[in-house]
């Protein structure tokens, strides 16, 4: 059997069956520390896929880096097939000042394709794409909700991509939904340029979630099981099905003030059902937060302190509502379960 190329990366030759972190250099700072993007690169000594996982695209979303951390100790990955490319934090200027944003207060997913003179935002974003994205036949990008806000772990595809449909069932989050792709964003660009990826949403900014992360790193694991990249022992197995999505919408605060909530993410509600009160601090007033469609909660906000009109709690519409809650809650319980997350910390 003819033996695998070593895998090329800004100077780096990496040979088949070991694996290295490299820096690929971004700027320096005003006060002369270098910016690199680390990327871990696993290049199995079989031949296989190449599949990138990112994380801290929004520097304030750390459950991804937690994510990519556990992920690369697996013992599988050391008997790969394929190549992996691994990035724990893409963005590291948010991540260092914790913030969603760049220090030129710009949306890193919102600036591909980038362009090499841009603006920092644009360079990185350029960087990012061409050095890693572009290199790889598919993406799993790793996210959370914004800061004061808080999702159910679920997989987002774009709509009309029965391979990405296969593999989000395959990643066993327990919904799959189907959102449009914005202009500037990497999935939006990713596609135009050949490469599919799957994008995770799970628990909040700046906050650890134990189940969020088991989650991610079961997925991945199970993408890259169906992609032949490792073996099936030790991946944790799925039994209940992940709900599609049918459409989402937010129910908005309908006065500012304190709110009191009554519906954790992952409970199924009716039109109508009451989700929490919202009262001003002298307590003269009072409105309920009615929920506007039937479906499950699939994020809300856990900030009490609300303005009119803040988004509270989105609610996804989904199928066989009457199995919604229980899919959630034996998904939690498999993965409490599996054998792999014994030794995991708690976090």
């Amino acid at each position: 059997m003819t033996r695998r190329k070593p895998f090329e990366i800004a100077g780096r030759s990496i040979p088949p069956g070991l694996r290295a972190t490299v820096d690929l250099p971004v700027t320096v700072q005003s006060d002369h520390t270098p910016v690199n993007l680390s990327v871990h690169v696993i290049h199995g000594s079989r031949p296989g896929p190449t599949m990138f996982v990112s994380a801290g695209v929004h520097g304030d979303e750390v459950i991804g880096v937690e994510i990519v951390r556990r992920l690369l100790r697996v013992p599988s990955l050391n008997r790969l097939a394929g190549t992996l490319l691994v990035v724990p934090i893409v963005n590291s200027f948010g991540f260092l000042s914790h913030s969603r944003y760049l220090p030129d207060r710009r949306d890193l997913n919102r600036s591909f394709p980038g362009h090499p003179t841009g603006s920092l935002a644009s360079r990185l974003a350029h960087i990012f794409l061409n050095d890693v994205v572009l290199r790889a036949d598919l993406g799993i990008d790793l996210h959370s909700a914004a800061v004061h806000r808080t999702n159910l772990p679920q997989i987002r595809i774009s709509p009309g991509n029965d391979r990405l449909m296969d593999l989000a069932k395959s990643f066993g989050a327990p919904v799959i939904m189907t959102s449009k792709l914005r202009d500037g964003s990497l999935r939006g660009v990713a596609k135009e340029r050949g490469v599919d990826i799957l994008l995770y949403e799970a628990g909040e900014g700046l906050r650890f979630d134990e189940m969020a992360v088991r989650t991610g790193v079961a997925g991945i694991l199970r993408v890259m099981r169906d992609l032949g990249m490792i073996a099936r022992k030790g991946v944790p197995t799925v039994k209940a099905q992940p709900m599609l999505s049918l459409g989402s919408s937010w129910t908005r605060a309908p006065m500012g003030g304190l709110m009191r909530t009554f519906k954790r993410r992952g409970e199924v509600v009716n039109e109508g059902d009451i989700l929490g009160l919202i009262s001003d601090p002298f307590g003269e007033m009072e409105s309920e937060i009615l929920a506007e469609s039937s479906g499950i909660i699939v994020g809300r906000a856990v900030m009490p302190v609300v303005n009119e009109g803040d988004a509270i709690y989105h609610i996804a519409q989904i199928k066989r509502m009457e199995q919604a809650g229980e899919t959630v809650e034996q998904m939690e319980a498999e993965l409490l379960e599996a054998p792999m997350f014994d030794e995991d910390e708690i976090i």
